[in-house]
């Protein structure tokens, strides 16, 4: 099993952005294959949002980045600090 963990900054006021997001791409990511569970997240007091998807294999996170990760760079695009911060983990223990 694999975790990617995707992390990025709006500011103050991002929320609605973020809010657009997660309605738009957890639908989305939960259809596709090998998808265990998809979160998305956030602290509007100091604009930092994120998500959290379980994957059962590597190879199905690898196809799902490509597929997603273009909508959620349209979707961050002009709204983000700095360029988000994209990780994939092998889950040690669940």
């Amino acid at each position: 099993m694999y975790a990617r963990l995707v992390l990025y900054t709006l500011g103050s006021g991002g929320r609605s952005t973020a809010q657009a997001l997660s309605d738009e791409l957890a639908p989305a990511i939960s259809a596709l294959k090998g998808c265990e569970s998809v979160t998305f997240f956030g602290d509007a007091a100091d604009g930092e949002y994120g998500l959290f998807v379980l994957w059962e294999t590597k190879e199905d996170a690898d196809a799902a980045a490509q597929v997603i990760g273009p909508r959620l760079m349209k979707g961050l695009s002009g709204s983000v600090e700095e360029p988000p911060k994209l990780r994939l983990f092998e889950v040690l223990n669940r």
